[in-house]
């Protein structure tokens, strides 16, 4: 059977610039831009902005009190929970699509690493590029096997894969839903429900369009960047592109080689980590609804999910809080759409920011160790 570590023969001048970028000498470069304060800093402010917001026009202390009389402890341990088994299932799914190469234990940091850096990037980019960076370098800090970027960056590839197969199979679902049940809200009026509509369907072509052509058909993909990189203002990135979709072709193959059962636990383990997603927001609205529809409101997190997807603010800030109020916040009284807006993105957003900021700092605390005993010549001893 192939190995997915075989899979990403990455240029030595790229591996050489990505790992630079975190090298442990002390002549090494600064934490690159990317994991600045201020890149942690002010996607919070925008979010804490919009939740100001929406709670000038919703907000009414005098309901507080209902909504703690209602309030069901077991369905906020429950969101909790949910939390816990998105990341469990994706530590375990980064440690299955490494064929072993990642422990778990490095699996769990890794999926930790990527939340961090995903909330800090545009959800267009996301943040699976740092994630790699941060994974290979915990490997080579730890006990672990040393694992080079680009092989992590293959696992990620097939990682960022399986996510595009979940969300196609997901939006025809919605939209199969929404013929049955009011999925996407009638407060956004028959423009937006349209739009709507537009935009699952081109964005479930894309994953289908993308998931095809990564498997079996990468010479399209490579054909069709070729052309877009024709035009004029693009022209200089052409020769670059055309070596990374050569890399692409390659790594299609290996892809393409592993048994169905290999696709088929790390699809599971995909949509373990997707449902927990969804089912977070449904089990913190159910905690001060007890009448709630359980699967209409899962309907719309999953719809709500897919519309997040797009969004150009790191981790959706900002963004994300509007679709909040449009898809949830019909299903429960006025004054608690600020309230329950707020545990959820605690729990799906700034506890992953406070995570990602202890992993960095431990793991740079490791390096200085690591770097320590092997200057004194008595190899590397990481505790913890």
């Amino acid at each position: 059977m192939s190995e997915l570590p075989d899979m990403t023969p990455v240029r030595p001048e790229v591996r050489t610039s990505v790992e630079s970028a975190y090298d442990d000498s002390p002549a090494a470069t600064p934490a690159p831009e990317s994991f600045s304060i201020w890149r942690i800093l002010w996607p919070i402010g925008l979010s804490l902005g919009v939740l100001a917001v929406i709670a000038a026009f919703t907000f009414d202390p005098a309901e507080m009190g209902t909504m703690i009389s209602d309030l069901d402890p077991g369905m906020m341990l429950a969101a909790g929970a949910t939390v816990l088994a998105r990341i469990a299932f994706g530590g375990w799914r980064l440690s299955h699509v490494s064929h072993g190469r990642l422990s778990l234990a490095a699996g769990l940091r890794g999926q930790l690493a990527w939340d961090f850096a995903s909330n800090i990037a545009p959800s267009l980019v996301g943040g699976a590029p740092l994630a790699a960076v941060y994974v290979s370098r915990d490997t080579r800090i730890s006990r672990n096997p040393t694992v080079p970027v680009g092989e992590v960056g293959a696992f990620v590839l097939f990682v960022m894969l399986l996510d595009q197969c979940w969300f196609a199979l997901m939006a025809p679902i919605v939209l199969v839903m929404a013929a049955v049940m009011e999925v996407i809200p009638s407060s956004l009026g028959s423009l937006g429900m349209i739009t709507t509509v537009l935009y699952l369907v081109l964005f479930m072509s894309w994953t289908v369009l993308f998931g095809y052509g990564t498997l079996f058909r990468p010479e399209l993909l490579e054909r069709f960047f070729d052309k877009v990189f024709r035009f004029r203002l693009l022209r200089r990135f052409r020769d670059r592109v055309s070596k990374e979709m050569a890399e692409y072709r390659t790594r299609a193959g290996v892809m393409r080689s592993q048994p169905l059962s290999f696709y088929l636990k790390g699809f599971a383990l995909t949509g373990g980590t997707w449902i927990a997603r969804y089912l977070l927001a449904v089990f913190i609205i159910a905690s001060v609804v007890p009448d709630l529809d359980m699967v209409l409101t899962t309907m719309r997190s999953i719809a709500m999910t897919l519309g997040s997807l797009v969004l150009p603010t790191p981790g959706g800030a900002g963004g994300v809080e509007g679709l909040y109020v449009l898809f949830l916040g019909s299903l429960m009284p006025r004054a608690y759409v600020v309230p329950t807006l707020l545990i959820w993105r605690l729990l799906a957003y700034y506890v992953f920011l406070a995570v990602g900021v202890v992993l960095s700092t431990h793991q740079v605390q490791k390096s200085i160790r690591f770097r320590k005993s092997n200057s004194a010549g008595d190899g590397p001893v990481i505790d913890g």
